[in-house]
């Protein structure tokens, strides 16, 4: 079938929109309907050559929509279900089998290669071949191939343009709090940037037993945001002594918990310089390869602190999707004051939009 799509052309290069040819789905495969997709930092990481991807190629991986058609081995959804899409895995190695699929042996292969598992891909333009199944997905098309594992079905009454971010950015923020840290009552934790994966752990954070909740950012509407989600304090990510400061609001112990999503060296040196004895870093940004962190390990010895990677929130998206639902129609997740939702055809604006801070959650509408 004919449809159309955005397509990453080349490095630092504007999206070009274009009618590609889609071909049938695969047996594990089924054709969605776009309604909406979100658009995440790590898009523009690939559009940039920051997360080494073959172009051209259609990304996207936070897309919302409706099934159309169903591969003869796809049992979990059927025509006219409404589904949210996420990562996807193998679901056969041995970090899958034990519910770590954010860790698949073959993540990259999966997600990132812009292409199936076979060498194909389910686009072309001109008899050229272009790249697909970003993210087992490539949302940025109005129809798309998707893979059963990249699927989440969702209520059907439920708005998809509102659903779409879910798939990557909000959940990896709320996932890292929720199956990383873990905070129990009392305890104290930093997020570093707080653009939608940081506003989403603010917000998770919210709902556990955590007191102090503290958010630094560089603009201010979004540290006012931050507060207004939950922060209990917020501070400039301009500020040259935020250890310091972050230690004073914890009464000189440190914080249990800091979150980096800016993926910034000194950053995360600084979130770690901000630990109380026995706490957790998490860096959850996208860096070139090869990015190193100086550490301070002397004094530190002593702290038994821990530094950690996390992917995709180290959550089952099939599991934490439909949670964070239910939180938001209770009143404790309002994840939907992140979005700002733009035509399909302005994704330049909107990734440029997220790039300035005037817009932390861009929702693409077809």
């Amino acid at each position: 079938m004919r449809t159309r799509a955005a397509i990453a052309v080349a490095a630092r290069t504007p999206f070009r929109i274009d009618t590609v040819s889609l071909d049938a789905p695969r047996a594990s495969e089924v054709r969605v309907r776009m309604v909406a997709t979100g658009v995440c930092h790590t898009d523009a990481a690939v559009r940039d050559g920051v997360i080494p991807t073959p172009l051209p190629a259609v990304l996207g991986h936070e897309g919302a929509g409706i099934v159309e058609e169903v591969g003869r081995s796809v049992s979990r959804v059927g025509v006219g279900d409404h589904v949210v899409l996420s990562a996807n895995s193998c679901g056969s190695c041995r970090t899958c089998l034990t519910g770590r699929q954010s860790y698949c042996e073959q993540f990259w292969q999966r997600n990132f290669a812009a292409r199936r598992e076979d060498g194909t891909t389910a686009f072309t333009a001109d008899g050229r071949e272009i790249g697909s199944t970003f993210f087992g997905q490539s949302s940025f098309s109005e129809h798309a191939n998707v893979s059963e594992r990249s699927l989440v079905p969702v209520p059907r009454e439920e708005d998809l343009t509102m659903l779409a971010p879910l798939g990557c950015g909000i959940h990896t923020g709320a996932g890292t709090v929720f199956t990383v840290f873990r905070p129990g009552p009392g305890a104290s934790l930093v997020v570093f940037g707080v653009g939608a994966v940081g506003a989403a752990a603010v917000m998770a954070a919210r709902s556990t037993g955590a007191t102090r909740i503290i958010a630094i950012d560089i603009v201010p509407e979004r540290r006012e945001l931050a507060a207004e989600l939950g922060a209990t304090h917020t501070l400039d990510g301009a500020d040259p002594d935020l250890a310091r400061r972050v230690t004073e609001i914890t009464g000189g112990r440190g914080v249990d918990f800091a979150l980096d999503t800016t993926a910034r060296p000194t950053t995360l040196r600084t979130a770690c310089d901000s630990l109380a004895i026995g706490g957790m870093a998490v860096e959850v940004g996208s860096s070139p390869a090869d990015t190193e962190v100086p550490l301070e390990v002397g004094a530190s010895l002593g702290k038994g602190w821990t530094v950690r990677t996390v992917s995709q929130g180290s959550s089952v998206p099939q599991l934490l999707i439909p949670a964070l639902i239910d939180l938001w129609r209770q009143g404790r997740f309002p994840f939907d004051r992140l979005i700002r939702r733009y035509p399909f055809t302005s994704i330049d604006r909107a990734l440029d939009d997220a790039a300035r801070g005037v817009t932390v959650k861009p929702v693409l509408i077809y």
